[in-house]
């Protein structure tokens, strides 16, 4: 068996490594040439051609629309010219304004091309003409002309604007992974041939993700005998297709808000009301309720709570050995601010050794909470107050016991179900003013006790707004 057990454990590790490179191959892992292929088409491209139909096209000109932004290709290491962005901005709006079918682009990037080749044309057609000695009309038809100016460009190229990553190794064997998040912004407007007028002004976004994967091994199989394996990917979005989408995206909101404003109209009435517009319309109304990163920063919570749960509590006083007990936990929540609530809880529940102390008690508290994250699903919390506590000697409420003071302090985390309902996991610590809750004082701290807590916040009332909102209110109306 001892002879067995050394190959076993190489075999073992050889087994493990060749999974470890086996997994390499459900990776995109070029080792060959491809062939040339069409453009790939976004999910922004699918949302652009469903449009509604347009009740008449718009004749548009686009003279410029490149990067603004001026940002260069972000390396980790000395200084890239290349710019971060495409140039050929300009190419990706004609052909997404040509997707979308409601307008007909006109050529204005590179006029002066247009109007030497028509030069050149009407020059061959009379020396054709001379020479034939035919006297037939040489001229063009007039060049198109626009009611719209699309104008515009990449106004910003943001890097890093999000990095981490995530790792572990153990006994020569582990993995990492690194992520980083930029941002591209676009703006377009439109704008009226006939007086100048800005008709129009649309902004989007789009993020690139980068992403870096790598696992290995680094492991003595046996004496001088060193195995090292390691495998992984790196993941860069293409800065061109987050490009084509904000611009896109930008063309489809032009579009929509051109409806909205009485600009230009679809083939039917009815048509405002189909999927497309209907989620524009449900995605702008978010995004005052949004971050960059999309996450909600509106309030989720209403003014006032009712809690209920279940609390255990670990008695630490001057008897050895304490046991840990369960009773119930009822209280309210006033929540004066997004960030800022208000508690008042009482219990019932017990504090006892194994053998020499054993008392139902009852509690009552007044504390502050501060949550970290007030707009997120998920956020942790912690508060600090006072409370008192009593024996309830013959039965749950008989409160003809002393009540003796305590202060404390805790924290933990709530999970929203829904705007309505919350998930709440806490921990506080409780210290006794005196030391006479167990009838013995000796040592040098007074009576104390730990308590841990599972409830269910149920919300209600109006949602207090946060300070966003406040300054938004406040820009729009000087005297708000």
């Amino acid at each position: 068996m001892d002879k067995i057990y050394p190959w076993l454990t190489q075999f073992s590790i050889a087994l493990v490594a060749i999974l470890i490179t086996g997994c390499g191959s459900y990776l995109y892992q070029p080792i060959q040439q491809t062939k040339a292929r069409l453009g790939e088409e976004t999910q922004s491209t699918l949302e652009l051609k469903s449009l509604p139909a347009p009740k008449e096209k718009i004749l548009v000109a686009i003279y410029k629309f490149r990067d603004q932004s001026g940002q260069y290709k972000p390396t980790e290491g000395g200084t890239s010219w290349s710019t971060a962005v495409t140039q050929g901005a300009t190419n990706i709006l004609i052909k997404a304004l040509d997707d979308s079918g409601w307008f007909i682009p006109i050529e204005r990037e590179n006029v002066g091309n247009l109007l030497n080749e028509r030069k050149i044309i009407r020059s061959s057609r009379a020396q054709y003409n001379n020479q034939s000695g035919e006297g037939q009309d040489n001229l063009l038809p007039p060049l198109l002309y626009a009611g719209v100016i699309l104008e515009g460009g990449i106004v910003s190229y943001d890097a890093n604007v999000i990095t981490g990553g995530a790792g572990l190794r153990y006994f020569g064997v582990g993995g990492s992974s690194q992520y980083r998040q930029d941002r591209v912004t676009v703006y377009l407007r439109a704008v009226s041939a006939s007086n100048g007028k800005i008709l129009k002004t649309v902004y989007t976004s789009k993020t690139l993700l980068s992403q870096q994967l790598d696992g290995g091994m680094f492991q003595f199989v046996k004496y001088k005998r060193l195995l090292e394996v390691e495998t992984g990917f790196t993941y860069n979005e293409p800065s061109e297709i987050a490009v084509t989408e904000a611009i896109e995206k930008a063309v489809m909101s032009l579009v929509i808000e051109g409806i909205e404003g009485d600009l230009w109209a679809p083939a039917e009435a009815r048509m405002v009301a189909e999927s497309p517009i209907k989620e524009y319309k449900k995605e702008k109304e978010m995004i005052a309720k949004t971050d960059i990163f999309g996450k909600r920063i509106d309030n989720r919570r209403g003014i006032g709570a009712f809690q209920a749960g279940t609390s255990s509590m670990l008695y630490q006083g001057d008897y050895p050995d304490a046991i840990l007990k369960t009773g119930i936990d009822l209280g309210f929540e006033v929540n004066p601010k997004p960030a800022i609530g208000i508690l008042f809880n009482t219990g019932f529940n017990s504090l006892s050794t194994k053998k020499f102390y054993s008392s139902k008690v009852s509690y009552f508290d007044f504390a502050f909470k501060y949550r970290l994250f007030p707009y997120d699903q998920f956020t942790p919390f912690i508060y600090s107050g006072l409370g008192f506590i009593t024996e309830n000697v013959n039965t749950r409420f008989d409160f003809s016991s002393s009540v003796y003071a305590k202060a404390q302090i805790g924290g933990g985390f709530e999970v929203l179900v829904n705007d309505a309902t919350g998930i709440r996991f806490s921990a506080d610590y409780n210290y006794l003013i005196n030391d006479r809750l167990d009838q013995i004082e000796q040592g040098k701290y007074n009576d104390f006790y730990w308590r841990g807590n599972i409830g269910v916040n149920f919300y209600f009332g109006r949602k207090v707004e946060g300070a966003r909102k406040f300054e938004t209110e406040k820009q729009r109306d000087p005297g708000f």
